[in-house]
C-alpha cells in the first residue's frame, strides 16, 4: 500500500507537515503552581491533591505504582511524560489499551511520525482517500501504521505457536527493536523499549482492538491450524501476581475503560485465589467521564472501594483532559524528587522466573 499509485502525493504532503511535539516535564517545574491551585476550587483543588497522592506513591518506597492509560495519549504528545516516568522509576507496572502502546508508541519508534491536524473544516472523505486517519486535531499516515501492521505479523511468525500473555508479547516488540539498529535514533524515546530495557511489564488486556489486531489476524489466516494467540487470561493472572509480589500498590489512572477495571480486579482476584492482599493503597484517576450515566470510566474511586479494590484514605478523582492535567500532576512528582532511590522492581523478571539480585 505504501506504494498506492491512486494517492495524491503533493496533497497528502499538504496534510503531513507538522509533527505532534512530546511534552517534557523535565522543562517545567510545576511545583508552586500545582501547590498554589491546592488554594483554589473545582477541578484546580482536585489535581493538586491528586499530584500530592502520586507523590506519596513516589515517597512510600514498599509501593509498586501501576499507570494505566486509556484514550489517545501518545499521538497527543505525552509520550516522553511516560517514557521519563519508566526512566526514573516512578512507575513498575503499565497497564493500557493496545493503541497507545502498538498504533502510537510502537509505531513511533519505527521511526513514524504523528501530525498536527485540525478537526475544523476537514474533508473526512479527502483525507480516505490519502489514506490518512484522524484522531480528533491529529493526523497518522495510513501507509505507515500498515508497515506496523505487518511488522506485527513478522514477530507472531517468530514466536511459539502457542497462547501468550500481552505482556510477553510486548517484551517481544521490545526485543525487537533492540536487535535491529536500524531503530536505534528512534526506540531511545519508546515506552515499549525503555519498558524492556528496565524490566517494567505493559499489559494490553484487549490487545486484539488496535492495529496488532491486524497483524494477528493476517498471521492466523496463514497459519490456521497451527498459530500464536493472545491470552487475557493469561495477562489477568500476571498483573495479580504482580499484587502478590509487591502487596503495596497505587495506581495511576488516565482515562478509563478496561486498563481501569483490570487493574482494580487484581485486589478481588488475590483473594478469590484464597491469597490476601490490602486494597490499592493510594489511586488517582484522570477523566473526563461522568459518573451519572453508570459507566466505568467515570465511576469514583469511592465506589471502588464498596468492591474492595481501592482504599478510600488516598484517592483522588480528578476531572480533567489528560494532555492537561497528566503533565502537571507527574511534572509535580518529578520535580519533587522523591522518586529518588525508588528501587527498579523489573516485575518483567520476575514474572519470567528469572532470579532477580536483591
Amino acid at each position: 500500500m505504501s506504494n498506492n499509485p491512486t494517492i495524491n502525493r503533493a496533497r497528502k504532503a499538504e496534510f503531513l507537515k507538522d509533527t505532534i511535539q512530546h511534552i517534557d516535564m523535565k522543562a517545567h517545574n510545576v511545583v508552586s503552581l500545582v501547590d498554589a491551585m491546592e488554594g483554589m476550587a473545582f477541578q484546580a483543588r482536585n489535581l493538586s491533591r491528586g499530584a500530592k497522592i502520586f507523590n506519596m506513591m513516589q515517597d512510600d518506597k514498599e509501593c509498586a505504582v501501576i499507570l494505566t492509560l486509556a484514550g489517545s495519549l501518545i499521538s497527543a504528545g505525552l509520550k516522553q511524560v511516560i517514557v521519563d516516568m519508566v526512566k526514573y522509576n516512578m512507575i513498575d507496572a503499565i497497564v493500557s489499551t493496545g493503541a497507545n502502546i502498538v498504533d502510537q508508541d510502537f509505531f513511533e519508534a519505527l521511526g513514524f511520525k504523528h501530525y498536527v491536524g485540525t478537526q475544523y473544516g476537514i474533508d473526512d472523505q479527502e483525507l480516505r482517500e490519502l489514506m490518512i486517519d484522524r484522531i480528533y486535531d491529529t493526523f497518522i499516515d495510513e501507509e505507515d501504521l500498515r508497515i506496523c501492521d505487518a511488522i506485527i505479523g513478522e514477530i507472531c511468525d517468530t514466536l511459539p505457536r502457542k497462547p501468550h500473555s500481552s505482556r510477553e508479547f510486548i517484551r517481544e516488540m521490545g526485543k525487537f527493536l533492540e536487535e535491529r539498529e536500524q531503530y536505534a535514533d528512534f526506540r531511545e524515546d519508546s515506552i515499549v523499549y525503555q519498558c524492556y530495557k528496565k524490566g517494567v511489564p505493559i499489559f494490553v488486556p484487549a490487545f486484539s482492538d488496535c492495529s496488532a489486531g491486524f497483524g494477528l489476524v493476517h498471521h492466523q489466516w496463514h497459519n490456521p491450524t497451527e498459530h500464536l494467540s493472545i491470552d487475557s487470561a493469561k495477562d489477568f493472572l500476571e498483573i495479580t501476581k504482580v499484587k502478590l509480589a509487591n502487596p503495596v500498590t497505587g495506581i495511576y489512572m488516565i482515562g478509563g475503560g478496561v486498563p481501569k477495571n483490570f487493574t482494580q480486579d487484581i485486589v478481588v482476584a488475590v483473594d478469590i485465589l484464597g491469597e490476601e492482599a490490602d486494597m490499592h493503597k493510594y489511586a488517582v484517576q484522570i477523566t473526563v467521564a461522568d459518573e451519572r450515566d453508570g459507566a466505568l470510566s467515570g465511576s469514583t474511586l469511592k465506589e471502588a472501594c464498596s468492591w474492595g479494590k481501592v482504599d478510600t484514605v488516598y484517592e483522588q478523582m480528578v476531572w480533567a483532559e489528560a494532555t492537561i492535567a497528566m503533565p502537571l500532576i507527574s511534572g509535580y512528582a518529578f520535580h519533587k524528587g522523591s522518586y529518588a532511590n525508588r528501587p527498579e522492581r523489573r516485575f518483567n523478571d520476575i514474572l519470567d522466573g528469572v532470579t532477580v539480585n536483591a
